[in-house]
């Protein structure tokens, strides 16, 4: 809160929305053990104390319906690393096109904002298809949804995109043209803490 106007700068959470936060974070952390099964919350919570400015970025995964959870730890960037463990594509992010240049080219009918302009906002990243599928393998996710990630550079170049889904027991993944939006796609994050 800044002392002359009394009102909350982009970043800051209220000590109640942080208390609230870790809360939620804990349960689902000791609900899911499965997904870290060799992590300890004290270990995480030291890490978030030591990096609160990464609490506003999990806040926003969590407000936006993403149900971030510790998926590994990275001994080389010594972080935690939280993906969206939502069951479907979180809510609050769907009906998104790619990025900012699709976002441009539309002349009609134009969504809101981008994935990926979505995601900078939040201060995380697109998953990749690499972390997609991994995460896949800690439970079952877009069953009815499908998720953006992370497309390479030549790709998008050509005005496609990717996203993935999990159908009849198998993740799939596929390409789109990258104005495309459909109000049961969304993306899922990434962030290292």
């Amino acid at each position: 809160m800044t002392k002359e106007t009394g009102t909350r700068n982009k970043g800051e959470l209220l000590v109640e929305e942080k208390q609230e936060l870790l809360q939620g974070l804990k349960a689902r952390f000791e609900k899911n053990r499965h997904r870290h099964e060799d992590l300890d919350w004290t270990e995480v919570q030291a890490k978030l104390d030591e990096h609160p400015e990464k609490l506003w970025s999990l806040n926003e995964m969590e407000r936006t319906g993403g149900e971030p959870d510790v998926v590994g730890y990275s001994k080389e960037k010594d972080a935690y690393i939280f993906y969206d463990c939502s069951k479907e594509s979180p809510k609050g992010r769907r009906s998104v096109c790619y990025d900012r240049a699709a976002l441009e080219s539309r002349k009609k009918y134009k969504p809101e904002t981008s994935a990926m302009d979505l995601a900078a906002s939040m201060g995380i990243e697109m998953l990749t298809e690499e972390q997609y599928r991994s995460l896949q393998e800690l439970g079952e996710f877009d069953l009815k949804t499908s998720s953006w990630v992370h497309t390479p550079e030549k790709i998008r170049e050509l005005g496609g995109a990717l996203f993935c889904d999990r159908r009849f027991d198998h993740v799939f993944l596929y390409h789109n043209g990258a104005e495309s939006y459909y109000k049961a796609r969304g993306f899922r994050g990434s962030l290292h803490v």
